[in-house]
């Protein structure tokens, strides 16, 4: 699998410039955008997974869910500067139920096929459990009870606090988890995997997933030039692509590397993973975006639509 990937990002990759330059039909850019974005999510995979050996299953699941949401942010980012406020909301619905249903699920699943038992940090299960209500209190109920009687500028103000709010509170639970409070999230099973040598060294991960998220930047800021075209030739709707398209595209480093995880029998990163990665794009990304919204042309209430 490893082969397959690699020769479709060094094939890939060079098409998607030529192609650009050249400007190629559309339909074929998107193919081409789309597949290249999908072999570089495994490159960055790969090397997170090494690097989760050489740091630990929460640094190393932590990693692969936030360069794993750095492609769809990126995506994002592009898709909000164009005015694709629907695929924008799309996609961050579709993130959120992908990776706690569908990937939270598989690994499950996957992993249940090779071993009769397998277990997880319980500190961490109720971590995340505890962040995840708090989320929906936070991003769902109050600005649903505050803002009907509020007028457009009241809304945006909500939406802006509210974002801080959630990012600040993120911050917090990652430097609660890692730092001050780490040896609560040590694994209580006896699960370690010391003896296993990492695929690449320290250096030359980090390297690969700095070049990798430069050049999805690169392919995701044309592949979203991409999406009104193909929405028309097919007949999909914003939703349809922000919920499949850019959410599957967007999150494939960690929806493979959660399945191979559980698959080893690596519970407590593949739960890294997919839970992490919710909580990181309903407390991060999605409150991120809504600041970045600020500084475009259309100052979207990216927020107030999420939610609602």
């Amino acid at each position: 699998m490893g082969k397959i990937f690699m020769v479709l990002t060094f094939i890939g990759v060079p098409l998607s410039v030529i192609g650009t330059l050249m400007h190629w039909p559309t339909m074929i850019l998107f193919i081409v955008y789309c597949v290249s974005i999908i072999a570089l999510a495994s490159y960055m995979g790969r090397a997170t997974e090494s690097l989760a050996i050489v740091a630990g299953p929460r640094v190393g699941g932590l990693l692969n869910a936030t360069f794993g949401n750095a492609v769809e942010l990126i995506i994002s980012i592009f898709a909000l500067k164009e005015g694709l406020v629907g695929v924008v909301l799309a996609s961050l619905t579709g993130s959120v139920l992908g990776n706690l249903l569908l990937v939270a699920g598989l690994s499950f699943f996957i992993g249940g096929l090779k071993f009769k038992r397998q277990k997880f940090n319980v500190h961490d299960a109720r971590h995340n459990s505890g962040l995840l209500m708090f989320a929906v209190i936070v991003a769902f109920v109050i600005p649903e009870v505050f803002s009907m009687e509020m007028n457009e500028s009241k809304t945006l103000t909500l939406s802006i606090g509210i974002s801080i709010i959630l990012i600040l509170l993120y911050l917090s639970a990652l430097f609660f988890k890692l730092v001050t409070h780490r040896g609560v999230y040590q694994s209580d099973h006896g699960e370690a995997h010391h003896d296993e040598v990492p695929e690449w060294s320290k250096g030359k991960a980090i390297g690969v997933l700095l070049i990798a998220t430069l050049a999805v930047a690169y392919i995701s800021e044309n592949l979203v030039h991409t999406f009104e075209y193909v929405a028309e030739s097919f007949g999909w709707t914003e939703l349809f692509i922000g919920v499949i398209i850019v959410a599957i595209v967007g999150n494939a480093a960690e929806h493979a590397s959660a399945i191979v995880m559980a698959f080893k029998n690596k519970m407590d990163i593949a739960i890294e993973i997919a839970i992490g990665s919710t909580l990181q794009v309903a407390m991060f990304v999605a409150p991120v975006l809504v600041l970045i919204s600020l500084f475009l042309r259309k100052r979207c209430r990216l927020f107030l639509h999420y939610l609602n």
